[in-house]
């Protein structure tokens, strides 16, 4: 008799977020967007949490319940994950550096969307705003333990391996110079248009792929 072939498994289907979880990110993302418009309207330093709140229909608690404090409403984001996985779904092949190069600037492509020019106009706000530099350390300290995790998984090391927390720690460094060199020596359109939005996530990709170039030849001066 002829072997019976057996069912064709289907890939597992992660749960996407429920309906309570989809009004927070809702919630955050509308609080980050005022917040965002009216920072570029009247200045960082000059827009009170209060006023974001009442511009966003929530109150001043909501606000901090989901940032602690102003500068988060600009830091924080849920880009590093993203980027893991990007990393995880990289050719094991690959080098370390071509993989973050693809994770990094997918983030800048036209596939991001709206979320592209509201990174980019975050990334303009840390460079131009002390308080937003000074707390930028502790956001990278945690970019670092999720991105130095993929690149552990790809290469069979521990997240802790030294190696690995020199190579991320290098890559970061690298990223946020290339991002501030961008901006400081490109005098990029301000307009809020497709147009402008492509430019100036095309000038910030080209800085980056020079950067982490730069770091794949061993740093030549």
């Amino acid at each position: 008799m002829p072997k019976a072939t057996p069912p064709t498994s289907q890939p597992e289907r992660r749960p996407g977020p429920g309906l309570r979880e989809r009004k927070k990110i809702k919630t955050r993302q509308a609080i980050r967007r005022t917040a965002l418009r009216l920072f570029a309207e009247q200045g960082y330093e000059a827009t009170p949490v209060d006023r974001i709140a009442a511009a966003a229909d929530v109150s001043t608690s909501t606000v901090f319940r989901y940032f602690p404090a102003k500068e988060d409403i600009v830091l924080t984001d849920e880009y590093d994950a993203l980027m893991a996985e990007a990393i995880r779904e990289r050719p094991e092949d690959e080098s370390p550096t071509a993989s973050l190069r693809h994770a990094v600037v997918g983030l800048l492509g036209p596939a991001a969307g709206a979320e592209r020019e509201e990174l980019l106009a975050r990334l303009a706000l840390v460079r131009q705003v002390p308080a937003l530099r000074a707390r930028m350390s502790g956001g990278l300290a945690d970019s670092g333990t999720l991105l130095g995790e993929a690149l552990a998984e790809r290469s069979g090391r521990a997240p802790d391996d030294f190696e690995v927390r020199v190579a991320v720690g290098a890559v970061l460094g690298a990223l946020r110079e290339a991002v501030f060199h961008c901006l400081d020596h490109h005098h990029l359109p301000t307009a809020s248009t497709a147009r402008a939005t492509a430019t100036r996530a095309d000038a910030m990709a080209t800085a980056i792929d020079r950067a982490l170039d730069l770091l794949s030849r061993g740093i030549p001066l």
